[in-house]
């Protein structure tokens, strides 16, 4: 193991193309950034920006292209595939629909305890009553395990569906729009449970949400996406207090006020999200971006850091957001 000062994961240049009729898509293109231990990094953007492709491809369930994902110092994809099975005991996903992603044969307890009984974990016994605790643990009853997926809520699904991702004890766990699908009241509920579950069993978390009230209340890190790139990335309250990236500012914009007698300010983005088939050279946010100019359809955006751990991928971040 490391020292707990280290990032648990260290993505690196991390890339996955898919080839598709009429040429390629670049999915996730070249992405860098890390995920301290114990903390919760929220992964923001437009539907197609590649969230859920990255959450996947961090976990080895697609297969990158190119890079590295550095896992408590070991590359995760330079390991065989027995060696990777070893390691998924500590990386689990929780996916964004708990109708699809259980099986509708199977009884819930049969669900959660799949994958002690794939890595010969225990008795029958014994995984009944693993199953049992983390039924509790969800906010569930024990009893529930002799129950089929149709007979729970939406909530109770998504609760499943963590239980079955906590079973093997992970390290890191991939959140994939966990919420989305549930009311607001629900919402609520299940994020706080995945903050008392972080502070339970010291869990990593990359929480992938669209919703960014959601992410500014759950998350110590936000990194936003857009068309397969990162935009801007730093701790949650500067990145929300002064967004230091176009595409963040408009985001947040975006975000309705509770209080309907106060108006917001509104950053309208122009057009929409380029076709990831052909992106717009140089910044691919510029054919959006009320501040582009030549200079910025020239060569990719390096990082411009803005604050401790704060950094915005955009030609003219200190132009534009100068600070004073």
């Amino acid at each position: 193991m490391l020292d707990a000062s280290e990032p648990l994961l260290k993505i690196r240049n991390l890339t996955k193309t898919f080839g598709v009729p009429g040429g390629q898509v670049h999915a996730v293109n070249d992405v860098s950034f890390d995920i301290p231990r114990g903390s919760i990094t929220g992964l923001v953007g437009e539907s197609g920006s590649g969230k859920t492709t990255l959450g996947r491809t961090l976990l080895r369930l697609v297969e990158p292209t190119s890079g590295s994902t550095i896992f408590d110092g070991e590359d995760l994809n330079a390991l065989s595939t027995r060696d990777m099975r070893d390691m998924r005991r500590r990386m689990q996903i929780i996916f964004q629909d708990p109708v699809s992603s259980l099986n509708p044969r199977l009884k819930v307890g049969a669900i959660i305890a799949e994958g002690l009984k794939a890595h010969g974990i225990g008795t029958a016994q014994t995984r009944r009553d693993t199953v049992a605790d983390l039924l509790e643990e969800v906010g569930l009853k024990p009893e529930h395990m002799n129950r089929f997926p149709h007979e729970f809520s939406g909530g109770q699904r998504q609760r499943i569906g963590i239980a079955r991702a906590l079973a093997l004890e992970p390290e890191f766990i991939v959140a994939d729009e966990s919420v989305s699908a549930l009311d607001v009241s629900i919402q609520a509920q299940v994020l706080n449970l995945l903050l008392d579950l972080r502070e339970r069993r010291n869990l990593t978390m990359l929480f992938i949400a669209h919703d960014l009230s959601v992410v500014e209340y759950l998350c110590d890190q936000i990194a936003v996406m857009y068309l397969g790139r990162i935009a801007e990335i730093g701790p949650a309250k500067p990145l929300y207090a002064t967004p230091s990236h176009p595409y963040t500012e408009a985001l947040l914009s975006a975000i309705p006020m509770p209080d309907p007698l106060i108006e917001r300010s509104r950053t309208i983005l122009r057009g929409d999200i380029p076709s990831p088939l052909k992106p717009p050279s140089g910044c691919v946010f510029r054919t959006r971006c009320a501040h582009a100019a030549d200079e910025c359809a020239q060569g990719e955006p390096q990082s411009v850091t803005v604050g401790a751990g704060h950094l915005s991928y955009c030609k003219k971040t200190k132009e534009i957001y100068a600070r004073a």
